[in-house]
């Protein structure tokens, strides 16, 4: 499909399915008690900071202000997408967004998709008008790029008022949906169009299993302003899929599957501007503030948490969620301090300590990298 095409691929009865399926999404998701989705390892356990006793830092020196997408935000955290589509969900982004704008701190939403099929639901996409101090981003499935017009995408962004967006890259979840998408050819041809396209900033991220070195240099060179690795470490969406059809007997085999977080930002701080690259973002099993803030020091400008955010919010509410932005500040301070560091940007400057174990698996995996800037698909 091309540009200027319509979006005549989606039909209103799609849409109560499509509701239906996040609905269970969100379901499996908040159950750990019943549904096992958190699997595999971030690696960030592979990495310590090397404590600066005589540090010259003060508390009051230290500040975890930043900027993303050009706002001020109040810590380099921001709430990663991960529902939509349902009552529920709304009703969960909803107070997602409250929490962000009480905790000043950046927010994605679910996908804007069912407003193609079912326009009449706008108003659950407007969260801006909840948090309208902090950025707001919306998402976008890439395999759906090549089938949807982009200036519908661009203007359906504008309406619901967002400061950029998202596309998420999700093989293996489509691939164990029953009803997913199978054509993934031209994803980052269509990737490259939006940007140039778009007024608005484009984020793209994984769900789930990563983005290698070779695929983040592509990104980046396609006009992609941040890259978010969503490693993985946290939500396995093939076995949540596998969970949503009863089925988990092949799902299981891909409880390995990806690339580790902390991996990933090692083996990026090994390639090109090392730690001090700019454009990566980071999340995929992101739990602690002291894992904030060891992929600060890896290099990312900002983190991202989204399970345990949703499940903050559907058992405490919006207090819930600023409660743990606070905790995940605390940690960061003190070890910004015990580092003799005052901002979060800093971090990447100081000497880290870690095992012969992480060093050989980012070398490792930096040593898959090509090197050209990026693939040319063009072609699709």
């Amino acid at each position: 499909m091309t540009d200027t095409e319509s979006t005549s691929v989606f039909n209103s009865s799609d849409a109560g399915s499509l509701a239906e399926r996040k609905a269970r999404h969100l379901e499996i998701c908040v159950r750990p008690d019943v549904y096992a989705v958190e699997t595999n390892r971030t690696g960030l356990d592979g990495v310590r900071f090397v404590h600066r006793a005589l540090s010259e830092k003060n508390l009051a020196d230290c500040t975890t202000e930043t900027e993303f997408l050009g706002l001020p935000i109040s810590i380099p955290v921001f709430i990663s997408s991960m529902t939509g589509g349902s009552d529920e969900a709304y009703r969960v982004n909803r107070e997602l967004a409250r929490a962000a704008q009480i905790a000043r701190i950046p927010v994605g939403m679910g996908s804007m998709r069912i407003l193609f099929r079912k326009p009449e639901v706008i108003d659950h996409f407007r969260l801006k008008r909840i948090a309208p101090d902090v950025p707001v981003f919306t998402n976008i499935g890439g395999v759906q790029l090549p089938q949807i017009s982009h200036s519908l995408i661009i203007e359906t962004a504008k309406k619901i008022e967002v400061d950029a967006i998202a596309v998420h890259l999700n093989i293996g979840q489509e691939l164990f949906q029953a009803d997913g998408d199978t054509e993934f050819r031209g994803v980052l041809d269509g990737i490259r169009r939006l940007c140039e396209a778009s007024p608005l900033p484009i984020i793209v991220k994984e769900t789930g299993f990563g983005i290698s070195p070779d695929d983040v240099a592509a990104l980046l060179d396609a006009g992609v302003r941040y890259v978010d690795l969503a490693g993985a470490g946290g939500t396995n969406w093939v076995r949540v899929e596998a969970h949503r059809s009863d089925d988990t007997t092949t799902a299981d085999e891909f409880s390995g599957w990806g690339l580790p977080t902390g991996v990933l930002l090692g083996a990026l701080a090994r390639t090109g501007d090392g730690r001090k690259r700019d454009g990566i973002l980071a999340s995929g099993g992101i739990r602690t503030g002291m894992e904030v803030a060891k992929c600060l020091a890896l290099g990312a400008e900002a983190v991202g948490l989204a399970l345990p955010f949703v499940r903050d919010v559907t058992s405490g509410g919006a207090d819930a969620v600023v409660k743990r932005v606070e905790d995940i500040r605390t940690v960061l301070r003190s070890v910004m301090i015990m580092t003799d560091v005052a901002t979060p940007r800093e971090l990447r400057s100081v000497p880290l300590w870690s095992t012969r174990a992480f060093d050989d698996e980012s070398a490792s995996l930096a040593a898959t990298a090509t090197d050209e800037p990026g693939r040319d698909n063009a072609d699709g």
